[in-house]
């Protein structure tokens, strides 16, 4: 089974050409969605031998959305483009999808660590909120999920697709994981050690996006929040976690 890695870029002239070339081993396609970046990151990126789209504009969630609706294989594997995720560990990630095994494969930096999570009241804040997040996902589908809030994932590309997924910003990423457990997927969680970022400092202002992140967990936990058109009995997903 044929894997596309998603990057989703603003601004990542630094660092784009090393990620490119890092993932590239590992999987068959690299497509970076750019969110109208104005440093030559697209530029670069295409040069480092990826695929470039642009995104609609609306954040990192819009983009994942369209490198799922572009992607030609039969897998799809997420990884940011500041340098945190080891492109090494995409191996790991594809291969219960590869097996069988899983729909939805999610690395954990609880259980493989972090050092971007700690360090100033900002990350701490983020760090809390993530956990209380998984805590509300545990409870709400009685699953041990450690991590719901990693970028660092893969699916397969029809349940990814399946998911309807509509958020637009970092939100995405529980909304993947309520949405996949709603509709009875499974999901096996795998260790993986987050860096800190090569460059700069993190996009996501705390205070700005902590409402929609409220307001997403509630919404999704509440129910599948399918289309009309799309309503299906309401079924449990699975959650396996591997060392």
């Amino acid at each position: 089974m044929r894997a596309t890695a998603i990057i989703a870029t603003l601004d990542e002239a630094e660092t784009i050409e090393a990620i490119v070339a890092e993932v590239r081993p590992h999987v068959d396609e690299v497509l970076v969605v750019d969110g109208h970046s104005r440093d030559g990151t697209a530029e670069l990126a295409r040069g480092a031998g990826a695929q470039v789209i642009e995104d609609r504009g609306r954040g990192k969630g819009d983009a994942l959305r369209c490198g799922i609706d572009a992607a030609t294989t039969e897998l799809v594997v997420f990884i940011d483009a500041d340098g945190s995720h080891r492109a090494s560990d995409i191996p790991r990630l594809l291969e219960p999808l590869r097996t069988g095994e899983a729909d939805v494969v999610v690395g954990s930096r609880t259980r493989g660590g972090s050092d971007e999570l700690h360090g100033d009241l900002p990350k701490f804040a983020r760090m809390i909120g993530s956990d209380l997040i998984t805590l509300a996902i545990n409870y709400r589908f009685d699953v041990r999920l450690s991590d719901s809030q990693n970028g660092f994932r893969a699916m397969t590309t029809a349940a990814a697709r399946d998911l309807d997924l509509t958020e637009d910003i970092t939100t995405i990423e529980q909304e993947m994981i309520c949405k996949a457990l709603w509709r009875g997927h499974r999901i096996v969680e795998i260790p993986t050690h987050e860096d800190r970022r090569r460059v700069g400092e993190s996009k996501i202002r705390v205070g700005r996006v902590a409402p929609r992140y409220v307001w997403c967990v509630l919404r999704y936990l509440a129910g599948p929040g399918l289309p009309p058109g799309k309503a299906r009995a309401a079924r449990f997903g699975t959650v396996e976690q591997r060392p």
